[in-house]
């Protein structure tokens, strides 16, 4: 998920440092004056403090650190490397993303959402989710657009990957409940739900296996945006 620029004040000098010098005291003679101030009062120097401390508290610090960090990726964010190109031009090769895992034990998985899971081979893939349990998701209509409980979607020019076609397979599908039905972006590049219909659940994921909704990506820098939903989905019902 470049490292941040420090600020800089400029570079501060001792401090008593001035452009007109000071003038210098007379020096205490030794086992005098030095001695008698140290302990005027009845105060004593403090012991010096153990290295060993020091050591310590930098050890607890870091340990601290580790603990939050682990927790973080065990519970909340995750970061993923975008290795292919199914997701193009939404996601490009060696792009970064974060992950929410919190997202779908506080809500529903929606249609239109980025969701990294366990894909059909068990590793974790990267996808848009179309429909969800209960949806019936079809290819194609005579306009040749994907439909969704018989609404055609308008993904050209949205996130559609520029001259690709919604589908060159087509398909006629039940979600069934607790389930979804996923596609890349570069819809003649990507192996998703629709090449998975003998599975024994017609290509659909659980979302059981859903790690969470990716929604950052974050590297390359210049390439820095949040991955809303998109409003294409909001008319299916």
């Amino acid at each position: 998920m470049g490292e941040p620029d420090e600020s800089r004040l400029g570079t501060a000098g001792p401090v008593g440092s001035a452009d007109v010098p000071e003038e210098p005291a007379e020096p205490a003679a030794v086992g005098e004056a030095g001695e008698d101030e140290r302990t005027a009062g009845g105060k004593k120097d403090r012991p010096a403090k153990k290295k060993g401390s020091g050591f310590l508290e930098t050890l607890m610090y870091v340990l601290g650190g580790v603990v939050v960090a682990l927790l973080v990726h065990t519970f909340l964010l995750q970061s993923f490397w975008i290795p292919s190109e199914s997701m193009q031009n939404t996601l490009l090769v060696d792009d970064y993303v974060v992950v929410n895992k919190l997202a779908y034990k506080l809500g529903p998985v929606e249609r239109g959402d980025i969701v990294v899971f366990k894909g059909w081979n068990g590793e974790d893939t990267i996808k848009r989710v179309i429909g969800v349990g209960g949806d019936h998701v079809k290819c194609c209509d005579a306009k040749h657009r994907i439909t969704v409980n018989g609404t055609p979607l308008d993904e050209e020019g949205k996130y559609l990957y520029p001259g690709a076609k919604p589908s060159d397979r087509e398909f006629d599908v039940k979600v069934p409940k607790g389930r979804l039905w996923l596609m890349g972006d570069h819809r003649n590049n990507s192996a998703d739900s629709r090449f998975y219909p003998d599975d024994g659940h017609q290509g659909t994921i659980s979302e059981d296996d859903v790690t969470g909704r990716a929604f950052l990506r974050y590297w390359p820098l210049n390439r820095i945006s949040f991955l809303s939903r998109p409003d294409t989905f909001s008319v299916v019902r």
